[in-house]
């Protein structure tokens, strides 16, 4: 497959800067800061039940980390092979916005709300605390990030969400974008992920990417300034 060419986002620069120096720290959200991957995948296989499509293993990198129109793409192009499906279940903005809506109501469903992936609250404190920029870059909508925000008791300085680009993940431009509207350069920032979708879109942008486990937790920034990917 033909490279695509970069974004007109992409730093331009000649020699690539020390990567010691960190500039920001670049948060993907679900899965990363908030255990709610599991939730979208109990609403994703709710919609495909009625598209007619049993959910499995093999559909994993589709749906997790991928914005909801991309998904329902996937739904319908599953669900292809079943004739009796009625036309008026096959439009894509219908079936993203029926993502959206079961995936909100079963997060608005969590007692005392979603639960916070281990270290979440110490690392953003840490950057708070010490000035380094951070940029949330998720591939939900703006409006799940917004029913999650309040839980994280942090003030990003900027928020990308699945509305601010023409492409998400696993393309660069959200975290191209978020790099750019930071004033930083993507190759002196560390994108935190969970997800191969994110992972690639952030190692696309030239972030040094950290793959983080959701039952072990966030690092220290001690240990995210000593990381090299």
């Amino acid at each position: 497959m033909p490279s695509e060419p970069p974004s007109p986002e992409a730093p331009t620069s000649g020699a690539p800067p020390s990567r010691e120096a960190l500039q920001a720290v670049l948060f993907d959200m679900d899965g990363t800061l908030v255990d709610t991957e599991g939730l979208w995948w109990q609403a994703t296989a709710a919609v495909a039940r009625t598209l007619g499509v049993e959910l499995g293993p093999t559909d994993t990198p589709d749906i997790l980390g991928r914005a909801a129109e991309d998904v329902a793409a996937h739904l319908l192009a599953t669900a292809e092979p079943h004739p009796s499906l009625p036309s008026g279940a096959r439009h894509l903005p219908d079936i993203a916005r029926q993502l959206i809506d079961a995936f909100a109501a079963r997060i608005a469903r969590q007692p005392g709300g979603v639960p916070l992936i281990p270290g979440a609250l110490d690392l953003l404190g840490e950057l708070h605390t010490e000035g380094i920029p951070t940029a949330l870059v998720s591939a939900s909508p703006r409006s799940i990030v917004h029913l999650v925000l309040p839980l994280l008791d942090h003030d990003f300085d900027l928020i990308v969400t699945a509305e601010d680009t023409a492409r998400g993940k696993p393309h660069p431009d959200p975290y191209l974008m978020a790099a750019n509207r930071l004033g930083v350069d993507p190759r002196r920032c560390v994108a935190i992920e969970d997800s191969p979708t994110g992972i690639a879109a952030a190692t696309a942008a030239g972030c040094r990417v950290m793959m983080i486990d959701a039952g072990r937790g966030l690092p220290s920034l001690q240990s995210l300034r000593a990381f090299k990917s």
